[in-house]
């Protein structure tokens, strides 16, 4: 080998290492050490492999043994595989297949972009329910070995329809002469092959299934999804809503494989939406110029008071993101959160308020920095923009999650970014009209008193 990759030390790896290995490679390589697999390891290790790799090592391969690999692959792997090719390449590989799998294949591919059925297998074990249990065990023995998983039995009538799944556990312990109908509970939960992917996890989580059955819109029983395929579907998910929220659009690839100016179109985007909204700050700060003008002393408290609510925001919507993705929370909740976030809001703002006003008061009696005559006005304007800023930031970063998911927009965008810019433009606001109102007089709008010399002649 011209790598320094040794194939005995490699083939008694887990298939999920040998992948990562593989992907770690040159171009070049990674097709070499995947051609000297063992034929038995090929199409497992294959399935495991990242859509760049795949797709390098498809485009070495000759068509005889890519043909020999894609034909053994489970039918669901195999689809999510074409989902990342382009139009040309999947008529060219889906040739290569046989009538079977074909047919198989182009099914899987007819269901909408991330749909269950686009994951689903149609490999699984079918009974009907006057079988007995001696039969249904001569079913599993004959076609056990390439059905995806073994946990359930899948009950179906003369028409094919879905009436009921039973575990393989109540069949093992059944008398051979017992009918599958006199072991049936038809207590059974299916999946619908349109259903969006990612709203058959709650099924997953809820009932702690391994597989599901997935129906047609008849009823008929045209595959099953399994619960790694749930995994990937949840990692997925997960890892686009984190991108979202970090400023940015999901990226398609993973980092490593995304081009530069893919990744710059991605993050650059938001990053100028983010900067055209922190323009208004800036014109905030312009609309109070005569304050900040008469005062220095409100500049050393505006990093405080922008920070405060920009935290409480991201705070709030993350909470409020990630009780929706798993569930907890739907659109008709808004109100119960909003009852829940001003308490809290409130509870949080007046322990910050009292610590702002602490730090002034503290600084002023131990001569740290003098503030003046009026230190205790200071103190208490600090205090109350506290108070209204984090109570703002985190109403405003929990209702936006839910404007969005009422305007069918992933509440995901309401990202970390988009609510601290938010705050800042509104909380500098609210700074400077409480400043306003309790330092008028005071601090502010107030002439000095300026000793002019007498220069005129004296009599």
């Amino acid at each position: 080998m011209t790598t320094h990759v040794n194939k005995e030390d490699l083939i008694l790896k887990h298939p999920g290492d040998i992948a990562e290995i593989i992907g770690e490679l040159d171009n070049k390589e990674q097709t070499l050490v995947f051609l000297l697999l063992p034929s038995n390891l090929k199409t497992i290790v294959f399935s495991h492999l990242d859509v760049a790799t795949q797709e390098t090592v498809l485009k070495n391969m000759g068509s005889k043994e890519l043909g020999e690999i894609l034909n053994e692959m489970a039918p669901d792997d195999r689809t999510a595989l074409f989902e990342d090719f382009p139009d040309l390449l999947i008529k060219d590989v889906t040739s290569l297949l046989g009538d079977e799998e074909r047919k198989v294949a182009l099914n899987l591919i007819g269901y909408p972009e991330n749909s269950v059925g686009r994951i689903m297998t149609p490999f699984y074990i079918q009974v009907h329910k006057d079988w007995t249990v001696g039969r249904t065990l001569q079913q599993i023995r004959k076609n056990g070995k390439k059905a995806e998983t073994l946990n359930f039995v899948y009950v179906v009538d003369e028409d094919q329809k879905l009436i009921d799944d039973i575990h393989i556990s109540k069949i093992l312990l059944a008398d051979d002469k017992a009918t599958i109908e006199s072991l049936m509970d038809d207590a059974y939960l299916s999946l619908l092959g349109t259903m969006n992917r990612e709203d058959a996890i709650s099924s997953f989580t809820k009932y702690d299934r391994s597989a599901l059955p997935v129906v047609s819109e008849s009823g008929v029983l045209v595959g099953i999804v399994t619960v790694d395929d749930m995994i990937d579907v949840i990692q997925q998910r997960d890892t686009e809503d984190i991108q979202k929220f970090g400023g940015l659009e999901a990226l398609d690839l993973p980092y490593v494989d995304t081009p530069l100016f893919e990744m710059i179109r991605k993050r650059a985007g938001w990053l100028v939406i983010l900067f055209v909204g922190e323009m208004f700050t800036a014109w905030a700060m312009g609309f109070f110029e005569n304050e900040l003008a008469q005062t220095v002393l409100l500049t050393l408290f505006l990093p405080l008071i922008i920070s405060s609510g920009g935290n409480s925001g991201s705070q709030a919507a993350t909470l409020i993101i990630r009780a929706m993705a798993i569930k907890e929370l739907n659109i008709r909740d808004w109100f119960y959160v909003m009852k829940k976030e001003i308490m809290s809001g409130l509870a949080l703002g007046l322990i910050l308020g009292s610590i702002g006003f602490l730090r002034i008061m503290v600084w002023q009696f131990i001569g740290f920095k003098d503030y003046g005559i009026y230190w205790a006005y200071l103190g208490l304007t600090v205090s109350l923009s506290l108070i209204g800023v984090v109570l703002w930031g985190t109403l405003s970063g929990s209702m936006i999650p839910f404007i969005l998911k009422r305007l069918r927009l992933d509440p995901a965008t309401s990202s970390a970014p988009f609510v601290a810019t938010l705050v800042d433009v509104t909380g500098l606001i609210i700074y400077f009209v409480i400043a306003s109102v309790i330092l008028k007089g005071k601090l502010l709008g107030v002439v000095p008193h300026v000793v002019v010399p007498n220069i005129l002649p004296t009599h």
